[in-house]
């Protein structure tokens, strides 16, 4: 049997004395499209920067492709890192790039590609974000907040990773720039086989993206599978939380 992509098991965090999770395991398979949902406070981005090494749990093991990713060697870290693309909640473009320079920026890290590959791999991550040519050399302050997030996509994607890792795609943007976003991500999962990892609170995205939900509450998993059939879940955040929370409205 594969090993997951993504294998957490009996983790722990802390923040100074609040013991954010605990003893919570989590695994995600080779393809699988999982979103990941909590109330405000729950630990969801904690959990997605454990996940890919930003921070060290407390206790408990975490896995990134068979890999601890704070604890591999340097050579094995930067080959795991590789693997995988974040696009974090507010784009995180690196304000004095431009929209060029942030998308070719991992490209130029590995340090062994000309400057002629560079630029065509740029330019074909823009376009399959639909980034026009004429945006390119554009700064970060300058675009739109649907841009921003597509443009990040472009990074993200920028090494062809198997893993992509999402926190709050479509936060900011209004409905229907939230539609043609989420439609993007599907459309690049299904043509580039990639495994997604996604935090969200949207239930839009869910029912669209999804494939599995995992539900953190109480510093634990307290329901995982098909959106459906963890939506019949009786845990009171569930029940309130399919309750409030309305999908975006279908322009058709």
């Amino acid at each position: 049997m594969a090993e997951p992509i993504i294998d957490v098991r009996n983790l722990w965090t802390q923040r100074g004395e609040q013991i954010i999770q605990r003893d919570l395991s989590l695994q995600v398979e080779a393809g699988e499209i999982i979103g990941l949902v909590g109330g405000s406070g729950s630990g969801k981005t904690t959990l997605l920067r454990v996940v890919i090494g930003l921070d060290a749990p407390q206790r408990g093991t975490v896995r990134l492709f068979g890999i601890d990713p704070l604890n591999a060697e340097r050579e094995k870290r930067l080959a795991m890192q590789r693997r995988f693309g974040t696009l974090f909640q507010a784009g995180a473009l690196f304000s004095a790039l431009s929209v060029f320079d942030n998308v070719a920026l991992p490209l130029r890290e590995l340090r062994s590609l000309d400057k002629r590959l560079i630029r065509d791999l740029v330019m074909l991550k823009l376009h399959l974000v639909e980034i026009e040519a004429r945006h390119v050399g554009k700064m970060p302050a300058e675009l739109s907040g649907g841009m921003v997030k597509r443009v990040a996509l472009a990074r993200a994607l920028a090494l062809d990773p198997e893993l992509l890792v999402l926190d709050e795609p479509t936060a900011g943007l209004d409905p229907d720039r939230s539609r043609s976003f989420v439609k993007l991500i599907q459309s690049l999962s299904l043509e580039q086989n990639l495994t997604v990892f996604m935090v969200t609170h949207d239930v839009d995205t869910l029912s669209t993206l999804a494939n599995r939900v995992a539900v953190l509450a109480e510093g634990r998993i307290v329901a995982d599978g098909p959106l459906q059939e963890v939506k019949r879940n009786k845990h009171p955040f569930i029940a309130s939380f399919f309750a409030t929370a309305e999908p975006l409205p279908d322009p058709n």
